[in-house]
């Protein structure tokens, strides 16, 4: 078991304005990871709605990170195992299928600006927000 989850906000970042959380973004990338294709669903719709990046360009971030981490499919055991977590830890149905995914994915470490940093989640997933240290 080990190995790290990247949240969807961590990875926004990489198309922010904001050049530190940019840099910070790109050296979580660059060690490598997991994600499901929850994340890559979520990372499509905030580049179209929010950023309004254009489709060619929205592929080429998506290709870019889909290269350099695993991604993992979104299953029906994954929301099981999400539906269990929102309600023992509280969490959003959708921090509960990535904390789900994190967890069948094999992961032990779930990189998250937007989770509770430090939380351990069935005594094997802990949150880590890589921006604290910042």
């Amino acid at each position: 078991m080990g190995g790290r989850f990247v949240d969807t906000n961590v990875l926004l970042y990489l198309a922010s304005g904001d050049d530190q959380k940019a840099d910070r973004a790109e050296a979580v990338l660059g060690q490598g990871g997991t994600i499901s294709v929850q994340v890559l669903n979520e990372i499509a719709n905030v580049l179209r709605r929010k950023i309004q990046m254009s489709w060619p360009d929205t592929h080429v971030f998506i290709d870019m990170i889909r290269a350099l981490l695993t991604v993992e499919p979104v299953t029906q055991e994954t929301h099981e195992t999400g539906l269990r977590l929102a309600e023992r830890y509280g969490l959003s149905i959708y921090d509960a299928m990535i904390v789900a995914a994190a967890l069948l994915a094999g992961c032990d470490t779930l990189i998250s600006e937007d989770m509770q940093d430090g939380l351990v989640i069935d005594d094997r997933l802990r949150i880590v927000n890589p921006f604290g240290q910042a």
